[in-house]
């Protein structure tokens, strides 16, 4: 069984501590705090394949991968190269580079319901862009999404999630004013009538629908059969924009992510994360028609001091051929059936309650005795019991997302030993 780290090092609760004084609570996103595993965060000083090491000398097996983008694993040999060998060119330019048309030609020709592309800086942006997209090619102000769907930080994503049509409109932030999220309309995930009643109720003024295809920010949900058909069928009969936010499934749940294999033609496609292989990016594409109101040669105003910087498209592109290895998907299914069977295994051997939803190599386990579809019945699982997983986990050498609303994410360099360590550091849990 592995033995158990200190948690966290001294050297690290020296970082954190210091870094308390100068960023606000310490870290410059929330999730990496730990407060909902209530705990104090290690602090990381290097990685390499499926390995983090802390600043302490602790080795981890990582499950985080930087929330998605390490695909090929951390410090992966091929983008490490193209990343040096473009920044010694120079690290950013403001004019056009060749790098952006290279990926932009790999990202179109493995999503060809993607014919122009424009490249920012996040996902956040990404569909920050998207959404001014589609009420500056509609006219129209009411944007559709759905609870528990994450698409980024700006002002007119974060409503309060919650059930039913009633439930939009408040913001989930402080900061945000009402009269923004009011033009925001927030749904069940999964539930094709509310969505039908909407567009009956709305139809002349939403401009767009956003979807997570697969569901990854409330744990991972995967979309019912025939949800994501009505969600095209209904966009296209009232003229609203459909959005496929695939900034975590994008390139991670088939070559042409969610949309290629669910077989539904989005109108518009958000992406980021493995477009970037570690290093900050974000896109949004479509039909040329859609894609042409931006300016400079439309009305729709967007723009980006780094946008299409050299070293991310360097990364992305050495990632994104990375991917083509014979076996890399099969593997990281693989890989992802044999944990969550072994898992499930142990969990059900003792009698502790578990749900796994899995597409393809993403997955979430919810610590819970009913099936997980939307975000009500995420958030009715045992989260303590998952704090309490978690903290065990880590203090195993075993690095899992410090929330039960997160996806895991597994790599092309997560093998066998990886695998083996994991298992027994869940038996150990549950000897407990």
């Amino acid at each position: 069984m592995p033995g158990r780290n200190k948690l966290p090092g001294r050297r690290s609760e020296q970082i954190f501590t210091r870094s308390c004084e100068y960023i606000p609570g310490g870290v410059n996103s929330p999730v990496r705090a730990f407060k909902s595993v209530g705990g104090t965060p290690f602090v990381v000083d290097r990685g390499k394949g499926s390995w983090v090491w802390d600043a302490d000398g602790n080795r981890y097996i990582d499950y985080v991968m930087s929330w998605g983008p390490l695909i090929l694993g951390h410090a992966a040999g091929p983008v490490v190269d193209a990343v040096i060998e473009k920044s010694r060119g120079g690290t950013s330019f403001g004019a056009p580079t060749g790098g952006e048309l290279d990926l932009a030609l790999i990202v179109t020709e493995r999503m060809p319901w993607i014919e122009k592309l424009r490249l920012v800086n996040s996902g956040t942006e990404a569909c920050m862009t998207a959404a001014r997209i589609a009420r500056g090619a509609t006219g129209r102000k009411i944007i559709v999404k759905f609870d528990g769907c994450y698409h980024g930080h700006s002002d007119g994503f974060l409503v309060q999630a919650g059930s039913g049509l009633a439930t939009g409109n408040l913001p989930a932030s402080s900061g945000v004013p009402a009269e923004v999220t009011s033009v925001t309309l927030s749904l069940p995930y999964n539930d094709v009538k509310t969505v039908n009643s909407t567009f009956e109720q709305y139809g002349d003024d939403i401009a767009a629908i956003f979807v997570e295809p697969v569901a990854a920010n409330m744990g991972v949900i995967p979309p019912r059969p025939g949800f994501l058909e009505a969600l095209r069928e209904v966009t296209a009969k009232h003229g609203a924009v459909l959005i496929f936010d695939e900034v975590i499934t994008g390139f991670r749940l088939s070559p042409g992510g969610a949309a290629e294999l669910f077989d539904i033609k989005p109108d518009l496609v958000c992406l980021g994360k493995i477009l970037g292989g570690g290093l900050p990016i974000g896109a949004v594409g479509g039909a040329a028609g859609l894609m042409d109101v931006l300016a400079p040669g439309g009305a729709v105003y967007q723009a980006g001091t780094l946008s299409g910087n050299p070293l991310s498209t360097a990364a992305g592109i050495a990632t994104l051929r990375g991917l083509e290895a014979p076996d890399l998907y099969e593997h990281l299914k693989q890989y992802a059936d044999d944990l969550t069977g072994g898992i499930t295994e142990r969990f059900e051997k003792c009698g502790m309650p578990l749900r796994v939803n899995k597409v393809e190599s993403l997955f979430t386990i919810y610590i819970s005795s009913s099936e997980v579809t939307d975000f009500e019945s995420a958030k009715a699982s045992d989260m303590d019991e998952y704090a309490r997983f978690f903290r065990s986990m880590l203090g195993r050498g075993v690095f899992l997302a410090p929330s039960g609303f997160e996806a895991w994410f597994v790599s092309a360099a997560h093998k066998k030993e990886q695998l083996d360590t994991t298992l027994e550091a869940v038996e150990s849990f549950l000897e407990k």
